[in-house]
């Protein structure tokens, strides 16, 4: 006996409200201001340190517009070329959980700055030897799936440095900061677009 079944009815085609945009996919964040930051977290510098320098800009996404809610990390060999930073400088407060703040002696290496309503951030620190004349940078934004690494240059290395080595001048100069007449440097990032600053892609292994 042969068992016939009935003929699926086909599911009408979706038709889009004309006018209205897609939503849009689910993005992290933003809530980077409420976890990360810490009491002085981009006085990197011991306070009135004489060689003190502030390195400082905006966080842009790709029509140019400020972020102000992104999180930017820094972290650099001491002047004297180490790279063993001071741990403890930014220890716990064990009455309330938060931090306690730096010592305002010992130098880290690490700075975060969150970005305000206008997308602007600033660390304050002392420079980096001439052999590495770079700042690491990290920053945490809306919609990023994963954190995004470059580097911040007081000046241009010349020939011999890898990474600048291999790009062309525009995008080499995504990654030099720009000496202010007062000591200051300033290091904007773009998201995306055409002046997208070039990020790092680090394998595992």
């Amino acid at each position: 006996m042969t068992r016939h079944l009935p003929t699926p009815t086909p599911t009408p085609a979706l038709d889009p409200t004309p006018g209205l945009p897609p939503t849009p996919s689910q993005t992290i964040g933003p809530f980077f201001g409420f976890a990360l930051p810490h009491p002085a977290g981009g006085d990197v510098a011991p306070p009135n340190h004489p060689d003190a320098f502030t390195l400082y800009g905006t966080v842009l996404d790709g029509a140019g517009r400020p972020v102000p809610d992104a999180v930017v990390e820094t972290w650099q060999a001491a002047p004297d070329g180490s790279l063993d930073g001071a741990p403890g400088s930014l220890p716990r407060n064990e009455v309330d959980g938060g931090h306690r703040g730096r010592n305002g002696i010992d130098f880290t290496g690490f700075g975060r700055s969150s970005t305000d309503a206008a997308g602007h951030w600033s660390v304050r620190t002392l420079p980096p030897p001439a052999d590495r004349p770079y700042l690491a940078v990290c920053v945490f934004a809306r919609g990023l799936t994963h954190h995004l690494f470059t580097r911040a240059y007081l000046v241009d290395p010349g020939p011999g440095d890898a990474l600048l080595d291999g790009l062309d001048t525009a995008r080499r100069e995504t990654l030099i900061t720009r000496p202010g007449v007062d000591g200051t440097h300033r290091f904007d990032i773009h998201l995306q677009g055409e002046k997208e600053t070039v990020f790092l892609d680090f394998a595992q292994r």
